[in-house]
């Protein structure tokens, strides 16, 4: 996994409580099991109606927040099924980030599995970017994971809280995987030993 480190990016709202996971990746899409090429089905049933045009007030189709990496969002975000495809159709979009006054446990555990930081921060913080967000237009966030706080090069400055395993993850850029590999050398010492004593 790509490591995390520090990260300045533009900054897309979804201004919306208990956003499903259903809402994030649809059922229709979940055909394939490669983490890529899930991103153009992000959100889609916001993004376009039921004859396929285009929904011009969503905000991931506004010329404005193209190429943003930073999502921020409200309460609940990620909700619904264990399906591990919506963060892979996040960061398939190209969102590192998201922020969100609180996450769905599963949807949050699945983040730091495919190299998406999920921040929480209190309603107040999270309006306050909002609003930042909606008054300037190519506002952007940057995010230093070393010292934990999020900054918008016009004086703000948010610290945040993280798990320290889970930053060490995001850090080294490691999945539960990555992680017992780390160890491969000591794990084929040890299967040597037991297929010499013949156990």
């Amino acid at each position: 996994m790509q490591p995390f480190v520090t990260m300045t990016g533009l900054v897309a709202p979804v201004d919306r409580v208990n956003v499903d996971t259903d809402a994030i990746i649809p059922k229709q899409f979940l055909k394939r099991i490669e983490r890529s090429g899930f991103g153009q089905f992000l959100f889609f049933e916001w993004r376009w109606d039921e004859k396929g045009n285009v929904i011009p007030d969503f905000s991931l189709n506004q010329p404005r927040y193209q190429g943003a990496s930073v999502l921020i969002s409200r309460a609940n975000f990620g909700c619904g099924s264990s399906r591990e495809h919506a963060p892979w159709a996040i960061l398939d979009y190209g969102f590192r980030c998201v922020i969100a006054p609180s996450f769905a446990d599963i949807f949050y555990n699945n983040c730091f599995k495919n190299s998406i930081l999920p921040i929480k921060l209190s309603e107040e913080q999270v309006e306050q970017l909002f609003q930042r967000t909606a008054a300037r237009e190519g506002y952007e966030l940057t995010i230093d994971l070393q010292r934990k706080v999020i900054t918008d090069g016009s004086g703000l400055s948010i610290p945040f809280e993280l798990d320290e395993h889970r930053r060490q993850f995001l850090l080294q850029g490691l999945d539960d995987i990555g992680l017992t590999l780390k160890h491969e050398d000591a794990i084929s010492a040890f299967e040597s030993r037991r297929t010499a004593a013949g156990i």
